[in-house]
């Protein structure tokens, strides 16, 4: 699960052209951190520091059933 969530956030940061390092600046964090959230290998990351960096980047942290299927607006964003 880290893993999908960080990689989501490495793809919206370089649609919008962001680096690591400009990240990190910018919510003060270490460039290591965001690298290794990216990276999904991160030993802990808490619940605050990663909604903050999700809106950063106009993202939102979603909550459903384990399993479930995509729902269509979520396919249709994919798209």
């Amino acid at each position: 699960m880290l893993f999908t969530i960080g990689s989501n956030i490495r793809e919206a940061r370089r649609r919008r052209k962001i680096t690591q390092e400009q990240m990190a600046k910018a919510l003060g964090m270490s460039r290591t951190t965001i690298s290794q959230i990216e990276k999904g290998i991160v030993q802990e990351v808490g619940v605050r520091k990663l909604i903050r960096i999700l809106e950063y980047l106009g993202l939102e942290l979603q909550v459903r059933p384990a399993g479930a299927l995509p729902t269509l607006e979520e396919l249709q964003r994919e798209g």
